[in-house]
């Protein structure tokens, strides 16, 4: 049965494409929590740190509550936040997020969530944080242009 196309159908609006609300932000997100993990690996695994508290002790060693659930939307919540900013804003953002890192480091610590080793300087965090946000905004960037 062949159906003739009728004018009336060019007059036709399209619909809109439905878009991911985490289209830029999921494969950031998801780099966030895979270089948390193995960071935090890595550390636990050279003692310089350890989390107490943290869910299935008995089979992880580091706290997967924090790099697969709070890492993660910390870095869309930074991510959203700098999204209109220039490149120097971006880079104040993470300079100023990588200096209060240690000092939420160290409210953990009184908290009881995360103890350091004597060898652990909290410098490392500062500078830990800041090459992580800067890895997750590059690569974040990145993807935008890809994705456009």
């Amino acid at each position: 049965m062949n159906i003739a196309k009728h004018s009336s159908d060019s007059n036709l609006q399209h619909l809109p494409k439905k878009r991911l609300p985490f289209k830029y932000e999921l494969g950031s997100m998801v780099l966030a929590s895979l270089l948390g993990t193995y960071c935090d690996l890595y550390f636990v695994g050279k003692q310089f740190y350890q989390y107490p508290f943290r869910p299935f002790p008995d089979i992880f060693s580091i706290n997967i509550a924090f790099t697969l659930i709070l890492l993660p939307i910390m870095t869309l919540m930074v991510l959203r936040s700098i999204a209109q900013l220039s490149n120097g804003g971006k880079a104040g953002v993470i300079l100023l997020i990588s200096l209060l890192m240690p000092i939420l480091e160290r409210l953990t610590e009184l908290l009881g969530l995360f103890t350091h080793s004597e060898d652990w300087k909290h410098l490392y965090s500062f500078f830990g944080y800041g090459l992580f946000l800067t890895i997750v905004m590059l690569f974040h960037e990145w993807m935008r242009k890809k994705l456009d």
